[in-house]
């Protein structure tokens, strides 16, 4: 299906004029063909976690999900999230539905294994690892026209919900629906050499160049698996990946494009 699947930062959700700017882009976008949303909500469950007297541990720019925290993400991300996008897309004209990977067996996962992160062995308790998906849901509610609103909570096979990373899900769904675009929307709106200098952000990064950003420094934090997951798409075929900001979704020449 040739579809664009647009990931958006929890970061973004808190900006009103980003998420203006978001709707925008995707009635652009929608033009060309249809579109998939996948929001994330890390800040939000952040916030939440501490309100809650609780500190989210966070290893490698990945968040480990213990019983609380798996409750603030549904709390969170299929719940507040996702219901207030929905209802703000719609107020932008857009038929948006909101849903998980659990609905219809969208993303299916197994819990991650134990792994070594900068050799310390990490249990991320509630992390799903995708295994599978079924497009089934995405497909009905595209052809009719919607704009489905996905939150990363999925389950396995025996009814357990896990927490998933969103940029995951998006390169998933977008692997799945054999989309043609994948946009990462980040609060940065690119890859820079030396952040926030707009002059030294790379209109183009290769797998070299990550290599070398990441052994320097500047690639680093949230941005560094969230290029894992770009590089991994283009791996998978998706021919168009993009890191941008919310003013420039539907703005190809913008942001970053990922290289095979």
């Amino acid at each position: 299906m040739s579809a664009t699947v647009v990931k958006l930062g929890g970061a973004l959700l808190y900006d009103a004029r980003a998420l203006t700017a978001v709707w925008c882009g995707v009635t652009a976008l929608r033009e060309a063909g249809p579109v998939v949303l996948v929001h994330g909500g890390g800040p939000q469950s952040t916030a939440l976690a501490r309100r809650l007297g609780h500190e989210p541990r966070i290893v490698a720019g990945r968040r480990v999900t213990a019983d609380l925290d798996l409750d603030i993400a549904l709390w969170t991300m299929r719940g507040a999230l996702n219901a207030g996008l929905v209802a703000a897309a719609q107020a932008a004209g857009l038929p948006a539905v909101g849903l998980s990977g659990v609905d219809g067996g969208l993303v299916t996962v197994e819990k991650r294994p134990l792994r070594e992160v900068d050799g310390e062995s990490v249990d991320f308790g509630h992390v799903g690892d995708v295994v599978g998906s079924d497009p089934a849901v995405l497909r009905t509610l595209l052809g009719v026209g919607f704009v489905p609103v996905v939150a990363p909570l999925c389950a396995d096979g025996h009814g357990r919900v896990y927490n998933v990373n969103a940029d995951t899900v998006a390169l998933t769904l977008a692997d799945a629906l054999g989309a043609e675009e994948l946009l990462l929307v980040a609060e940065a709106g690119g890859v820079f050499r030396a952040f926030p200098d707009s002059g030294s952000r790379l209109p183009e990064l290769d797998a070299m160049t990550f290599e070398t950003g990441v052994v320097e420094g500047w690639i680093a934090g949230g941005m560094r698996p969230k290029l894992e997951v770009g590089f991994e798409a283009r791996r998978r075929g998706v021919p168009r990946v993009r890191i941008c900001a919310a003013a420039d979704v539907a703005d190809a020449s913008t942001g970053t494009t990922l290289l095979a």
